[in-house]
């Protein structure tokens, strides 16, 4: 049985933070739709990072940077992944489709497009991720162009958001 050996921290290749803020990202914004868990936005940072998203739109009561709880769970990826704050998420929407991004909800909907369905073709999109118990909001879900829906078996039928976000930002990048 052959054993694996982790890699060190040179062979990982690391970004600097200056390089990270200043490299060429994926044309996605994640937009946060009044989230309530300061661990779920720090980890929201955490997956953007990871996965070079262009930046994240805290709307409404999304707990904001610098905190704490927030910087517990990013390990400093609130400083490598650009963000503002909106005061509602039909703002943020608003300002993501005038920078001419396709809205894209993450919900279960009729009529949502099932993850593995959507074909992404590098068009700038903005990604709304909803509440930890209501979801995505229902003026939000009006404005959006498309609806993606995450196929799920189990008896909950609902995912973390940190784990929605790593899913459907994986399934976009990987190509």
């Amino acid at each position: 049985m052959a054993g694996y050996v982790k890699k060190s921290m040179e062979e990982l290749e690391r970004l600097s933070v200056e390089d990270a803020q200043n490299a060429d990202k994926h044309k996605i914004i994640v937009i946060m739709d009044d989230i309530r868990s300061m661990h779920n936005v720090g980890s929201a940072f955490r997956t953007c990072d990871a996965f070079f998203v262009e930046a994240i739109y805290l709307c409404g009561y999304t707990p904001q940077p610098p905190h704490r709880e927030i910087h517990k769970t990013a390990l400093g990826a609130t400083e490598t992944v650009s963000w503002k704050y909106f005061e509602t998420t039909q703002e943020a929407v608003a300002a993501a489709k005038a920078e001419g991004y396709a809205i894209i909800a993450i919900e279960q909907a009729h009529d949502s497009i099932p993850l593995q369905e959507f074909k992404w073709d590098k068009q700038p999109l903005a990604l709304v991720f909803g509440n930890e118990v209501s979801g995505v909001n229902e003026e939000v879900m009006q404005q959006a162009d498309k609806c993606i829906e995450i196929p799920q078996w189990g008896s909950k039928h609902s995912l973390n958001i940190s784990v929605s976000m790593g899913v459907v930002l994986w399934e976009l990048v990987r190509g």
